[in-house]
């Protein structure tokens, strides 16, 4: 699919925007020095860009492949109409992510990896690239399940992957929208406000806000 060979150039222009937005219009008060974060999570970032695209997207294509082949999983077995198909498919797409990300708190030898993303001494754009290597491996093993289980379609899977990571991007930058518009926007998408509370050194206030795109989850496990 094109919009899968130009997913990257539009997450780069994302994070662009947010990049200049944050440094105009900040949210959070800088700890620490921009260029010198820039460059450690850059360097962690790569490693990372380089283990999704070899590794973890492959296998999660390798997944639907064989789930198409065999009409394995939940959107095959029920066929529903298409529009209907790719509602369905998407949000169980995020709520898996969010009890993926659940489990990464939870469980001890994953939040050692997970860790790494949250102690970034600020939170920006930038940190949401910041993941260990380790984690994005493992993650391997849940994108096949999770895959596999619902059994969505590419077109589901390239559409969810781009906004998926456009409002990673977005919740964590340190633009500061107007409270009112944020409130708004908030009972449809995770925002930067919400998501910093996620990124709170307080342990009850960082075991919380879970969602990728949808605030949703939260409200309805109420965390």
């Amino acid at each position: 699919m094109k919009i899968s060979f130009y997913t990257p150039f539009v997450i780069f222009g994302i994070f662009a925007l947010f990049f200049i937005l944050e440094k105009f219009f900040p949210l959070r008060q800088r700890k620490a020095a921009l260029l010198a974060r820039l460059f450690v999570n850059g360097g962690i970032s790569v490693l990372t860009f380089l283990i999704a695209m070899s590794v973890v997207r492959p296998a999660a294509l390798q997944a639907m492949n064989w789930s198409s082949a065999q009409t394995f999983g939940l959107m095959q077995w029920l066929q529903l109409p298409r529009l209907l198909e790719f509602i369905v498919g998407f949000l169980l797409l995020d709520l898996s992510f969010y009890y993926w990300h659940l489990l990464n708190h939870k469980i001890p030898w994953l939040w050692r990896f997970h860790n790494v993303h949250h102690i970034d001494p600020d939170l920006d754009v930038s940190t949401g690239f910041r993941f260990h290597f380790g984690e994005v491996l493992f993650s391997t093993f849940f994108r096949v399940v999770q895959v596999s289980a619902i059994g969505v379609s590419l077109q589901t899977f390239v559409i969810f992957e781009l906004i998926f990571q456009a409002n990673t991007v977005f919740h964590h930058s340190n633009f500061r929208l107007p409270i009112r518009l944020e409130r708004a926007l908030n009972k449809l998408l995770v925002t930067p406000r919400m998501h910093g509370i996620h990124h709170s050194q307080i342990q009850h206030e960082t075991n919380s806000n879970y969602g990728v795109i949808f605030p949703w989850w939260d409200r309805l496990h109420r965390t």
